[in-house]
Formats: C-alpha cells, structure tokens, sequence
C-alpha cells in the first residue's frame, strides 16, 4: 500500500491560522484552499448593495451629509452570538443568496451615483477582509476614479493583509468589541490583532478612523472596561470618535434584553473621562 499524505495550506490572512485540505473551505466561510493555494471565494460575490448616508457607517466625523455606495459578501473571521447580520455574515455560499460583480462594475456604480451624493464606496455589511483582495482591487480603482473608499470592520487581520489595503483607505470604523482576551476568544476573536488593526490605520495620515464598542449585557457593560478600553484609545488618539452602541436582542441572543439605556449614559460618561468626542447610538 503506498502512504498518501493530504497536502494541507495554513492560510494567512486571520489570527485562526486555518490548516485547509484541498477543497476545504476556512473559518470565515470566504476563503477555500483550490488545491494550489488559500483563494477568496466569496471574490465579487455580493449579498448586499446600497446607497447608504456615510453616518450610518458609523462614520460620523467625516464628509456629513454625503452618501457611499456599500457592498457586502458573505462570512466573517468572528463568530459573535449578538452578529447584526448573521444572515450574510454568519453564512457560507450555499447558505445565502449571492450575485457576481467585478471591481469595474462597482466603481462605474458608484460613479453613475455622484448626481445623489456618493463620494465613494464603502465595504461593511459582513467582514470585508476575509474577501481583502477584492476590497484591494475595488479600492485601488476607486481611488483612481477620484472616489473615496471606506471600510467597516471588525479589525480581526493580520498584518500582511491589512498592509495590502490600509494605504487606500480614507475612512474606516473598527469594531473594538470588548477589551479582554477572554471575551475575544469567547467570540472567536483577538484582542491584540484588533488594536493593532486600529494603530495600523490611525497611523495613516490620509486615514479617518472611528470606533465603536456595542454595549452587550454580561460581555462588557462594566465600568472598568470600558475605562480601561479608552484609557487605551486615548493613548493612541483621544480625537478618535468613539461610539457606544446599545444592544438589542439578536441572533443567538434573542432571549436578553436590550442594555440599559442609564448604562449607555454611565458608560459614556466614563468614556468621556479618556475620549473628546463621544457619540450614543441605537438608543
């Protein structure tokens, strides 16, 4: 008998380090391993299209009053029991309904939307960077198309990826979701991968960055942490908009209860003790 050994690819792009056999598809559910090499299969499949308000993002701080084309795939590199959109996010190719698309089409898109305001494209909705090479791809000719680009995210990359793609961001709001390395990994996360995502991008001078934290009962509605997350954020840039997000029940969590709105208030008080500009949202 002759001893066949599996070839198996470590993929690179997430902390999770994923060892894929042939045919095998990652955590994200976005990226499979054809045999040769780790690819994006979710590349210019999209779930989701629309013109959306740039406040909406969050991106509260940065050209108001203006409109960006969003787009999103499916899958994400977490897997958070409160996910606002599970259905795309929490969803591989067979799960949810998708239409294929090329980065052209998009920028021709986003162009042809200038008469209602759009100023650029913004890549949100799932996890943007598990597909990064067609967010790459649509950003770089954006840029070249004079429009902006704008990514929301929830910052759980690796350096090398997130290298291919910070010098074409213009705007970006990260999901810092609690401030302990016990909570990240309870949602399949990564603290330190996150806060490294954040400097990354602050450091970019031509880059606009926000943060927000969804306020979720029992995961990190303490005083203490968010005093300590924005002890940590104003050591990077207390100029950073922070935003608080109240929670309400979803997905996983549909039998808790929204957070309090005197906790919202509690919490941003504290938080204003550390940041300059912090904004209260779903409340």
């Amino acid at each position: 008998m002759s001893d066949v050994t599996t070839i198996r690819v470590t993929c690179d792009i997430c902390p999770h380090a994923c060892s894929l056999a042939p045919g095998k598809v990652g955590y994200c559910r976005a990226r499979v391993f054809d045999g040769e090499a780790i690819v994006s299969e979710s590349y210019g499949r999209l779930t989701s299209l629309a013109l959306d308000p740039i406040e909406k993002k969050p991106i509260a701080r940065w050209n108001p009053g203006t409109t960006v084309l969003s787009l999103g795939s499916y899958g994400c590199t977490m897997r958070c029991p409160f996910c606002q959109n599970d259905s795309i996010a929490q969803a591989s190719a067979d799960e949810v309904q998708w239409f294929s698309t090329t980065p052209q089409r998009i920028v021709q898109r986003a162009l042809d939307l200038r008469y209602r305001g759009c100023i650029g494209i913004a890549y949100t909705y799932n996890e943007p960077l598990a597909g990064w090479e067609f967010v790459r791809d649509t950003a770089q000719l954006a840029r070249e198309a004079g429009l902006k680009n704008v990514l929301v995210s929830n910052g759980m990359v690796n350096a090398g990826a997130l290298a291919e793609v910070a010098p074409l961001i213009d705007a970006a709001n990260i999901d810092l979701k609690c401030f302990t390395k016990e909570g990240y990994r309870a949602l399949g996360g990564d603290l330190t991968a996150v806060k490294r995502t954040i400097e990354t991008l602050a450091k970019h001078e031509t880059c606009h960055v926000e943060v927000t934290t969804l306020v979720v009962p029992k995961l990190n509605d303490t005083v203490e942490e968010i005093d300590a997350l924005c002890t940590w954020l104003a050591d990077l840039d207390p100029d950073i908009p922070y935003h608080l997000s109240r929670f309400f029940p979803h997905f996983k969590m549909m039998d808790a209860r929204p957070t309090p709105i005197s906790t919202m208030h509690e919490l941003a008080a504290v938080a204003r003790t550390h940041m300059r500009d912090v904004l209260l949202g779903n409340m």
